[in-house]
């Protein structure tokens, strides 16, 4: 029996708590109330606070290319939108599955040189259902995780019931020792990414399959921040280290360098049918709608045959990487597009981006936990082409006055 004299659970009251934790942290998340300015990328307008909406340029933006501005990919929406309406009309096998979804699988296939692709509708959900996936059709499997995956990665291996085993960020020796020390007849999968976001660092592709020749085991390869980016056809990491054919599964983005929605998954014929008939994931979600993938269909297209966008970004990230290292702001070095910029402090970080807004125009999201580790809190850049010099000298200049402001140190030019 119940003890009568309990109180009752005051819901409200806990709600209320967990939400105060965050403004105690510093962590609280604030949600920008913007809308772009169709084919003038970075330029964007801000509606919160303001009598009216101010001009603002987007630096922290995942359309990294400025795709989803790009004429072709507009055009083709707004075509498939006019040919056959706005959604898809329900799951995969129920009506909805287009042409357009088979012809995007096949473009994507052909990207990562494998034999078959699938769509979900998001990256989150790809990696989630696919991981998940696996590790209930491969029953005792271990596996290997780097320290630094993403969150819905992080998911689908808790969900997949395995046994998981941690290493140290891009350490491959620590793989090594966690490989050797397991049943060398246990079923082993390797779940890595190319380039960390957070960090802009690159995972060493080629040493990672070595070990998974040497103990057998499957690699699920996360490039939601490289497909589109890298690679002459913009495979990826894995193309541009002539790896992708080595690489079991790899994973994608819809919604970042190729600027529209969505995620997949690319890997032989059979993985592929396994996952989708087995993902609830991807089973019982409405399918996207063709407009989306019309609009992705053309973005692929255009990037598989197109190096300037990449060329472009590279070059902006280099830029602003060199000014910021000039002038003492502790920016973390690296050769991928982002541009992480250390604060350390949740607190810090918000009022940096609170000002660079309110008084200079410029939006970029303080990245806190758990996204980042407590004490790694950091402003995350990412210029495109569009993003020229006149607009990083004003941003470093901005950065600086702020630091100054909020005696904040700069590290002295040796």
């Amino acid at each position: 029996m119940s003890d009568s004299t309990a109180r009752p659970v005051d819901y409200s009251r806990v709600f209320t708590q967990a939400i105060d934790r965050l403004h105690a942290e510093g962590r609280y998340r604030v949600f920008i109330d913007i809308l772009r300015n169709k084919g003038m990328f970075p330029n964007a307008r801000c509606f919160a606070g303001h009598n009216g909406p101010m001009p603002i340029t987007v630096w922290c933006s995942n359309d990294y290319l400025a795709m989803g501005q790009h004429p072709k990919v507009i055009a083709a929406m707004e075509e498939a939108l006019h040919d056959v309406g706005a959604g898809s009309g329900g799951t995969r096998n129920i009506g909805g599955n287009t042409h357009y979804h088979v012809d995007l699988e096949n473009e994507l296939a052909d990207l990562h040189g494998k034999e078959g692709a699938l769509l979900f509708t998001s990256g989150y959900v790809s990696n989630e259902a696919t991981l998940a996936t696996l590790g209930k059709i491969l029953p005792g499997c271990i596996i290997f995780s780097d320290e630094l995956n993403h969150a819905s990665m992080i998911a689908g291996i808790r969900n997949s019931g395995c046994d998981k085993r941690v290493f140290r960020h891009n350490d491959v020796a620590h793989l090594e020792q966690l490989l050797a020390a397991e049943d060398p007849n246990a079923p082993k999968l390797i779940a890595f990414e190319s380039v960390y976001s957070m960090e802009g660092d690159i995972a060493p592709l080629a040493a990672i399959c070595d070990l998974a020749d040497k103990y057998n085991a499957l690699t699920y390869l996360d490039e939601v921040h490289a497909v589109g980016m890298y690679g002459p056809r913009g495979g990826g990491i894995s193309e541009r280290d002539g790896v992708a054919d080595r690489i079991t599964i790899i994973e994608g983005t819809l919604g970042k360098a190729f600027g529209v929605m969505g995620g997949y998954i690319a890997a032989d014929q059979t993985i592929i049918d396994v996952i989708r008939s087995y993902a609830p994931g991807f089973i019982f979600t409405t399918s996207l709608s063709p407009v989306l993938v019309a609009g992705v269909l053309a973005s692929v297209r255009h990037l598989k045959a197109s190096t300037a966008e990449r060329d472009g970004q590279q070059a902006s990230a280099r830029m602003l990487k060199a000014m910021l290292a000039e002038v003492g702001l502790p920016v973390l070095p690296g050769d991928t597009h982002i541009v992480p910029l250390m604060v350390g402090d949740p607190v810090k970080a918000k009022r940096i981006s609170d000002i660079l807004l309110a008084e200079y125009g410029v939006y970029v999201q303080p990245i806190n936990y758990p996204t980042v580790p407590r004490g790694t809190e950091r402003l995350r850049f990412t210029p495109g082409p569009a993003h020229d010099e006149a607009m990083m000298r004003d941003l470093t200049k901005a950065l600086v006055d702020i630091w100054n402001r909020l005696e904040l140190e700069l590290r002295k030019a040796a």
